[in-house]
């Protein structure tokens, strides 16, 4: 249930974030995934940067597991896994097949099955409709990134 509190605070602050932060300073993002502007806690992803490609999920096999940020993994949270974004990413992933979209927290590397690009939580699966199917075409889009203090404290996990 904290959880659960904790992801819709998240996703309710988040849009919000960038018009209390200080001022605004840029920096360069690894692995060239997203140019990022430094807000407070997270960096805030500038507009442009975009990834599409398949998506999968995963779910009651993995649920209660570790994932690679050292949380237990909750198939009921809106969470996912990345094969290159910093864990603690925020991103927005739209299905490019009905529409709908889901806000996830990074916090697991993956998939690992060729050519796909993420793994989505049950919960985030069945948020964009892909339950059934399995995999759909998707957008993701970074809303925020850690600050480099926190990638290189979740890096050395």
């Amino acid at each position: 249930m904290k959880e659960l509190i904790r992801n819709v605070l998240i996703l309710l602050i988040l849009p919000i974030l960038p018009f209390f932060s200080p001022k605004s300073v840029s920096k360069e993002v690894p692995n060239s995934t997203e140019n990022a502007t430094v807000t407070g806690n997270q960096t805030s992803a500038k507009e442009g940067r975009t990834q599409v490609g398949i998506a999968s999920w995963y779910g009651a096999d993995w649920h209660g597991r570790k994932t690679a940020s050292g949380e237990h993994f909750n198939m009921h949270g809106h969470t996912a896994a990345h094969k290159s974004l910093p864990l603690g990413t925020i991103a927005k992933v739209t299905n490019l097949e009905n529409g709908k979209r889901v806000m996830v927290k990074i916090n697991d590397r993956g998939p690992y099955k060729k050519g796909r690009i993420i793994d989505l939580s049950h919960a985030a699966a069945k948020s964009i409709g892909m339950l059934k199917d399995g995999t759909a075409k998707v957008k993701i889009e970074v809303i925020a990134m850690p600050r480099k203090s926190n990638l290189e404290a979740s890096n050395r996990s």
